[in-house]
């Protein structure tokens, strides 16, 4: 006889589980962006394109353009968004 409460149990175990993995793999990301940030500021800096920079780093303009200002790289201000038609 199967009892609901262990398939429960076993199931909150696999979960706390994956969310341990998925919680480190975040903290080793998050720790790759701050090893990125002055790479990619460097290579714009030598003068690689800046699409470039952002496509290998594989980061979002945002990501890409907040690391420049930050470093004190000019950066133009946002395009305000389009009204839909």
């Amino acid at each position: 006889m199967e009892i609901p409460e262990e398939a429960q149990v076993a199931a909150l175990r696999e979960l706390a589980d994956l969310g341990e993995r998925r919680a480190a793999l975040l903290r080793q990301a998050a720790e790759l962006l701050t090893e990125m940030e002055p790479v990619a500021v460097r290579a714009v800096r030598a003068g690689a394109g800046r699409n470039r920079a952002r496509e290998l780093a594989q980061v979002s303009p945002g990501t890409l353009y907040g690391w420049l200002e930050n470093a004190g790289i000019e950066v133009r201000p946002k395009r305000p968004a389009r009204k839909a038609d």
